[in-house]
């Protein structure tokens, strides 16, 4: 039996209260939060007729998926990360701010403190044998259109068996394995050699892997390279590009997938192309030029603060 009780006195003076709203002292935005979320589940309660059942079952939920370490990953896999961006190009629109490269989610596996070289880096160590050597690289722009001198290159991306240094539960990278800082030239370029990663899938056990299972979807991303881009005078860019041909470029569980964002991968294996590059063999490489967007009114705007592993 479904009985509605949500718009009556009793129950908005509750919320008002658990919400601490008639309490002094405390947060007044975690309060106007706290509220609103408590008030959207009470409702949800009520026109769902969810059950105690359910509603523990949630609970458990939780607790798994904090046990696990995997809202971070949740949280992409439920389109919330996609939303952000997409309400950030809401508000360029409105505010007439051009972007150039897209803007597309950092994903939960960044780690602060990469070795910083200056215009080439060799991201791999050499140890994934299975890897094929992708030379990547592009020039940084500015909002003017013009290179970008210093800018600062943040890349890293997983092994060609979907696992990131710092996070691979093999234990068979070394830290800083594929995670470079890379310091553009006086021609605003940058340059790195590294290897063609795979793309990985949630944890088949994991909860996050659950919840997608109840909704009938995979939880797999396809092959993808990630970018931090920063430079004085310009909003610090989070973007990643895709792998071109991946079969999952665009069936990304994570909705990472922008027009712009697929550069093409182009195979090598003319000898004299290899020995220029100083190889030994065929490789891979990909273009990708990045076009950064000047500060609104002096201040980065769009900045995420969030918690991030540093090592």
């Amino acid at each position: 039996m479904s009985v509605q009780i949500f718009n009556t006195e009793e129950v908005q003076d509750f919320l008002r209260l658990a919400s601490g709203l008639n309490q002094d002292g405390g947060n007044p935005r975690a309060k106007q939060i706290v509220h609103r979320i408590l008030s959207d589940l009470f409702k949800a309660i009520e026109d769902l007729n969810i059950t105690s059942d359910e509603y523990w079952a949630g609970v458990a939920y939780l607790n798994q998926l904090g046990e696990r370490g995997e809202a971070g990953l949740l949280s992409p896999g439920l389109g919330l990360d996609r939303y952000f961006d997409m309400r950030m190009d809401a508000e360029d629109a409105t505010l007439g701010v051009e972007n150039g490269t897209p803007r597309t989610i950092e994903g939960p596996l960044y780690v602060a403190g990469a070795p910083v070289e200056h215009g080439f880096a060799r991201l791999d160590d050499g140890s994934d044998t299975a890897g094929h050597t992708l030379i990547l690289h592009g020039t940084v722009y500015g909002a003017n259109g013009q290179p970008v001198p210093g800018a600062q290159v943040e890349i890293w991306h997983a092994n060609t068996k979907g696992f990131y240094s710092h996070f691979d539960p093999t234990g068979e990278q070394q830290p800083f394995n594929m995670r470079r800082t890379i310091i553009a030239d006086a021609q605003g370029r940058y340059k790195c050699q590294t290897i063609v990663p795979v793309g990985y899938g949630c944890p088949p056990d994991g909860p996050t892997q659950a919840l997608l299972n109840q909704l009938g979807r995979h939880g797999n991303r396809p092959a993808h390279i990630h970018y931090f881009v920063s430079a004085d005078g310009h909003r610090k860019l989070t973007t990643q590009i895709n792998i071109d041909g991946d079969p999952l470029v665009y069936d990304d569980f994570a909705y990472a997938t922008r027009e712009g964002l697929v550069p093409p991968l182009v195979e090598h294996t003319d000898p004299a192309r290899i020995e220029a590059e100083g190889l030994t063999g065929p490789f891979a490489e990909i273009v990708f030029d990045v076009r950064l967007s000047a500060l609104v009114n002096g201040v980065d705007n769009q900045v995420v603060d969030r918690p991030r592993l540093a090592a």
